[in-house]
């Protein structure tokens, strides 16, 4: 039994790839997408291993899964009590990775499996942290994914600094570190390459992979994901500059608001006491709308001081956690 743990262990150390796929409601398409995921790597000589990531389907793509990994050993599972959400499968399955390169591509055969090699290759000998995909000529309808991404990856492109076509590609090849050292939450399955850059790895380059339109059931995510892409690209602009100083961004605004409140406040009472001495009376400081200004902004920079005070004693003393139950691993 020890003979055997150790030669697993050996085999996971030099395990080439670590494939990811999560999906919901892909029964179709599982089948055909492991042939080819096996072929390939077989042509290319590469030893694999395949994480699905079943994010709470309702049809029989978990049978399938559980299927297919009798047959070959390879294959493993991840099964959701219900649906998550991407980032979390990924995470997931990332906590579980054992390849020295990681590729994550999308269960709808939209992707090409035969990519995957080339996406190795640049990760393994050209050293670079992450390959993204960058699907050139979509097969999507032009109005409802196509212009929104456009306009969505240029406005990510500015706020991120990471300059890549098509943040959106589900196929990504990654090194092994890159996936072990950041948390994937929300829906931050986007901007990894962002959150990998804030964590330092910084060889983040694009391959313009193929596309096709998606031969089996229906997309999963409405021209509403732009929307909420947008809001988490300014929520990881936000906490990339101040997630780790929250009193810089609080403590300073709150300050600066104080400090005109207070000043606005005292002029105001400067000005009373020169109007008592010139004889001048008969207004009140409660009657100038500046005393109202000034105090609420002296209240809210108070508010957002303590804002910034909390939130250095939260991160210090917490770590977000995992917001999702496995069900059953295989």
């Amino acid at each position: 039994c020890k003979f055997e743990q150790q030669n697993q262990k050996i085999i996971l150390n030099n395990l080439n790839l670590s494939i990811i796929i999560p999906l919901l409601n892909e029964e179709e398409s599982l089948e055909e997408l492991f042939s080819r995921i096996d072929k390939v790597c077989k042509t290319n000589h590469l030893s694999y291993e395949i994480w699905f990531v079943d994010d709470g389907s309702t049809d029989l793509s978990w049978s399938i899964i559980e299927n297919l990994k009798i047959q070959h050993p390879q294959i493993h599972g991840i099964k959701f009590s219900r649906n998550y959400g991407k980032s979390q499968a990924l995470h997931a399955a990332f906590e579980k990775a054992n390849g020295e390169v990681v590729i994550t591509m999308d269960a709808d055969l939209q992707d090409f499996p035969e990519e995957i090699p080339e996406l190795y290759s640049m990760v393994k000998n050209e050293n670079y942290d992450i390959v993204s995909g960058w699907k050139k000529k979509r097969f999507d309808n032009v109005m409802t994914k196509n212009l929104p991404s456009k306009l969505f990856n240029s406005a990510a492109r500015k706020l991120s600094g990471v300059e890549l076509h098509d943040f959106n590609c589900g196929l990504k090849a990654y090194k092994k570190q890159v996936v072990k050292s950041i948390d994937v939450y929300g829906d931050m399955h986007r901007y990894i390459p962002v959150l990998a850059a804030n964590a330092g790895f910084r060889r983040i380059t694009e391959k313009p992979v193929q596309h096709q339109a998606r031969p089996y059931g229906t997309s999963k995510f409405g021209t509403e994901r732009f929307v909420r892409g947008f809001l988490d690209l300014v929520t990881l602009w936000f906490v990339s500059r101040f997630g780790g100083r929250p009193m810089h961004f609080f403590g300073a605004v709150g300050t600066l608001m104080f400090i005109i409140g207070f000043l606005s406040a005292l002029w105001l009472g400067i000005s009373k006491l020169i109007d008592v001495s010139k004889g001048i009376y008969g207004h009140l400081i409660t009657n100038n709308p500046w005393f109202f200004i000034a105090l609420t902004m002296m209240i809210l920079g108070t508010l957002l001081f303590i804002a910034g005070f909390l939130g250095e004693m939260i991160i210090r003393t917490t770590r977000e956690s995992k917001n999702y139950h496995i069900e059953e691993t295989i």
